[in-house]
């Protein structure tokens, strides 16, 4: 199913479904052209994603020995090699199944000084020129990113506060604690997100239905910082059928 609108967005009827298209659309893009420069998200939502993306570089024999990769956050004061950080998520889910070089996978390094890593970071994707093709995931509380709901937001690659929330949907990377969760991390900031050339939004089931439908139909708040997305112009948000949910009875009852 899908809305025509602003950004486009479009509903599958299960989590893998969409995966499967996201995958290939980035297959076929990396295919076009194998400098392709691609902004990563981590967390639960693209699990399948990148278990898809595995599968279809086999299967293909996808090239990714020219593309570059910048993923958008990383906890703060986290080294690259311990096990909770999201260089080792990305390690796992994604970097160990293709044959993208080292020098062409760029992060965050958590724990180098915090302020000139930013800016370090800045200066990369801009040495790059700038990325084609953004990933998003989303939180239940409208992030993208580490870009949290606040009075204002951050432009630029920054260090962040993270909210209860957050640290709360990554426990499971900190052993099940969450006192062992960082209260910091560093993120891209939104005009660097908005900067890339498309964007893809991805989101599954029920807890962020709601959350969906505002950044589609609300106003542009920092509260939500998702909502933002509505500037760019050409943003896909990808949907399982839960995530639509909201959406959905919206769509029936005007």
């Amino acid at each position: 199913m899908s809305f025509v609108r602003s950004p486009r967005i479009t509903v599958f009827p299960d989590t893998g479904t969409a995966a499967a298209v996201v995958a290939a659309r980035i297959a076929g893009a990396l295919q076009q052209n194998p400098s392709l420069v691609i902004g990563l998200a981590t967390g639960r939502t693209p699990v399948a994603l990148y278990a898809e993306l595995a599968r279809v570089t086999a299967a293909r024999r996808l090239d990714w020995s020219s593309a570059t990769t910048f993923n958008l956050d990383e906890f703060l004061g986290v080294p690259p090699e311990h096990p909770g950080s999201y260089r080792q998520f990305m390690e796992g889910h994604l970097f160990r199944h293709v044959n993208l070089r080292p020098e062409r996978i760029n992060f965050l390094v958590g724990t180098a000084p915090a302020e000139e890593e930013c800016r370090r970071y800045e200066r990369a994707i801009a040495a790059a020129g700038g990325i084609d093709l953004q990933i998003l995931g989303i939180g239940t509380n409208g992030h993208i990113g580490f870009n949290e709901p606040g009075l204002s937001l951050q432009s630029r690659t920054h260090r962040v506060e993270l909210k209860p929330e957050t640290r709360q949907s990554n426990v499971m990377l900190f052993g099940g604690d969450l006192s062992n969760v960082p209260a910091e991390a560093l993120s891209m900031g939104m005009a660097t997100i908005l900067q890339a050339r498309s964007v893809i939004l991805l989101a599954n089931g029920e807890s962020k239905a709601s959350c969906v439908a505002q950044v589609v139909n609300g106003p542009l708040t920092t509260s939500l910082p998702a909502s933002f997305l509505q500037l760019h112009h050409d943003v896909d948000i990808i949907l399982d059928a839960a995530a639509a949910l909201e959406l959905e009875r919206e769509h029936r009852s005007g």
